[in-house]
């Protein structure tokens, strides 16, 4: 009870991947020590550029640093002078090959934009309480921005001397809906520290952006269709290699295939008149009576035919 998770690491390896990405033995302990001393450095050194990620990959002596940022101008530098002193840097501590690499997020195929990314809310909220910014204007404003931005939800939450006040104390902002509890639930969590006059102030910022499929229901449903596709295929097979027997197969079939694909078995069902001449019994009635007209029209015939002897 009341024990509090991070979300990025309560969902890592559901649906969020290691930030870090290399394999050791006996110097796992040192590589993790490098990690933390190559992200506290870029962070302190570039404290204003917006960093909103720092992941890193090795590859025997070789580092790759992957730095998200939403202004790469200054992670740069002139003419990348300050990617370079980073480099070396990092080379100088690690004794090993380092490769920076610059992301920016406000390009269209980024993941995230800077408006909906937590850490750089989290930032900019700080930055504002350095500057003497009243806090409940700064995450009032800070909770409709993102939303705007296409957040589904947004919390913002700031606890400190808040005010100057003699007694810290906790406040928090939201909007939407954050489902902390959900492991599918794509939750970006952020935080950063304003150092003002009066002491310090932590702000955190959760941003629900939304379910996201976990990889392991995501391998289950590819496993799944390659089967299918792999059944179809297999059926398909099956019932095409012996070539003699289909032959023979089609030549029996043929005949068989002929009399129910005549449509002559669907004409008779058109005996349908048949059904109707039967229904047309009554000229049988009037054939009955036929004879005794039959008779008067003989009768009657005979006139004309002497009146046209009489005139002949």
């Amino acid at each position: 009870m009341g024990h509090k998770v991070n979300p990025y690491g309560f969902r890592l390896g559901v649906i969020y991947p290691w930030k870090s990405n290399w394999y050791a033995r006996k110097d796992y302990a040192d590589q993790l020590h490098e990690d933390v001393w190559i992200r506290k450095h870029i962070r302190s050194r570039l404290s204003r550029a917006g960093i909103s990620s720092i992941d890193i990959e090795r590859k025997g002596d070789q580092i790759w640093v992957f730095i998200r940022t939403a202004r790469p101008g200054i992670v740069i530098g002139r003419k990348g002078a300050e990617v370079d002193r980073l480099r070396k840097d990092i080379e100088r501590y690690t004794k090993k090959r380092v490769d920076v690499k610059v992301e920016d997020m406000n390009q269209a195929a980024s993941e995230s934009r800077p408006e909906t990314d937590a850490a750089l809310l989290a930032q900019g909220v700080a930055e504002q309480l350095v500057g003497r910014v009243a806090f409940r204007r700064a995450m009032r404003r800070a909770v409709p921005t993102s939303m705007r931005a296409g957040a589904l939800g947004v919390r913002v939450q700031a606890a400190g001397r808040l005010g100057g006040t003699e007694m810290s104390r906790r406040e928090w902002y939201r909007e939407g809906r954050v489902p902390l509890h959900t492991l599918r639930a794509k939750v970006d969590y952020g935080t950063a520290e304003a150092k003002t006059t009066f002491g310090q102030i932590g702000v955190k910022v959760w941003i629900y952006h939304g379910d996201q499929i976990p990889y392991r229901e995501q391998e289950t449903e590819r496993a799944l269709a390659r089967a299918r596709v792999g059944g179809g295929r297999g059926s398909a097979t099956r019932t095409s290699p012996p070539s003699a027997e289909v032959g023979a197969v089609a030549v029996a079939e043929v005949p068989v295939a002929e009399v129910p694909a005549e449509p002559a078995a669907a004409e008779p069902v058109v005996a349908e008149p048949v059904v109707a001449e039967p229904v047309v019994a009554e000229p049988v009635v009037a054939e009955a009576i036929e004879p005794e007209t039959a008779a008067i029209e003989t009768a009657a015939e005979p006139e004309p035919e002497t009146a046209e002897g009489g005139e002949a």
